[in-house]
């Protein structure tokens, strides 16, 4: 079954709510390795941004580690029947090994919790029918948005019918008040959605995705040796979803290299936050990036021998999750 909503917190917040009432648990395990699930308080509370959270929710939610079962299965021990569900992106820049995916779903059955794969992201990327199907792992709740309706507002909730029906009517148990669409009877983001997936099918965007984002970098690949940034910047993930990191002098993590990096690109007319393509991306827009990013690169290395103050114009940019503005 399938519930349709008009952001993706709305849905992961909906599969939380549906699994505490199927459950009857209180319990929440996230993985701590994915950076965002939802806006509402079982999530934030959990990030710096936590004020006007009580500690009481804030306590609900435990974190466990990607491609570490162990740490899973210890959050079930130290809060026996307590747990929920369990949510995780089905992947990110880090792929699952040694049958993770597997692992969690057969742990999550063992221990009466729900599985929730949020798929806001990989769904559509990875594969039509979302990294699950790429995978090979189905859970009991899905959730999809972003690509679903190629920039028209609608998420997904899809589940199992006996966890989907409680949020619905036809059954005998508690009501459960799934989720309230103040502006559920617009209908243009359902007609999007269908002709997404419908151009996705006929034109096997997924494949072209994978291509593209291939082509994309194998050419930064290449500046990166060329510049001698091999410790310094690097393209991470999957072809269908690439994103870089920036360090500095010491190979730290670095905003102020992230921000110069930006600026340089700017400089040559191209806005690149990450390197995720898009369908509309042709060969020569491709190479174009890879152009601007390779002249970027050169004053990344200048500013890596010389200072960067010398080439930083204005303040570094700041991480989404931090306590103070």
């Amino acid at each position: 079954m399938v519930k349709f909503a008009k952001n993706g917190s709305d849905a992961t917040s909906a599969a939380i709510k549906l699994a505490r009432a199927y459950t009857g648990r209180d319990m929440i395990a996230i993985c701590g390795d994915h950076p965002f699930f939802s806006v509402d308080d079982w999530f934030i509370g959990t990030t710096e941004m936590n004020s006007g959270i009580p500690k009481l929710i804030q306590d609900l939610t435990v974190k466990f580690r990607y491609n570490d079962i162990e740490s899973l299965k210890q959050l079930f021990g130290q809060f026996p029947n307590r747990i929920a569900c369990v949510i995780l992106e089905t992947a990110t820049t880090q792929e699952p090994v040694n049958d993770y995916l597997r692992k969690v779903k057969a742990t999550c059955e063992q221990q009466g919790a729900v599985l929730v794969f949020d798929e806001m992201i990989t769904g559509f990327r990875w594969h039509l029918g979302g990294a699950q199907k790429y995978y090979g792992v189905t859970p009991h709740l899905s959730t999809f948005g972003k690509a679903l309706g190629n920039g028209f507002a609608i998420s997904a909730l899809v589940g199992k019918r006996e966890l989907m029906q409680l949020g619905g009517l036809d059954h005998d148990g508690e009501r459960v008040f799934l989720l309230s669409t103040t502006h559920g009877a617009e209908t243009h983001a359902m007609a999007a959605a269908l002709a997404t997936i419908r151009i996705y099918r006929e034109c096997n965007v997924v494949a072209f995705l994978w291509r593209q984002g291939e082509r994309l970098r194998k050419r930064v690949d290449q500046s990166i040796s060329e510049n001698r940034l091999q410790d310094h910047f690097e393209v991470i993930g999957l072809p269908c979803n690439l994103v870089f990191v920036t360090k500095d002098e010491h190979r730290n993590r670095s905003q102020a290299y992230r921000t110069l990096f930006l600026q340089e690109l700017i400089r040559r007319g191209v806005l690149a936050p990450s390197f995720v393509v898009s369908f509309s991306h042709t060969d020569e827009d491709i190479d174009r990036t890879a152009d601007a990013v390779h002249a970027a690169l050169a004053v990344y290395r200048k500013a890596l021998d010389q200072g960067i103050s010398d080439y930083l114009q204005g303040r570094a940019v700041k991480p989404v999750n931090r306590r103070f503005n």
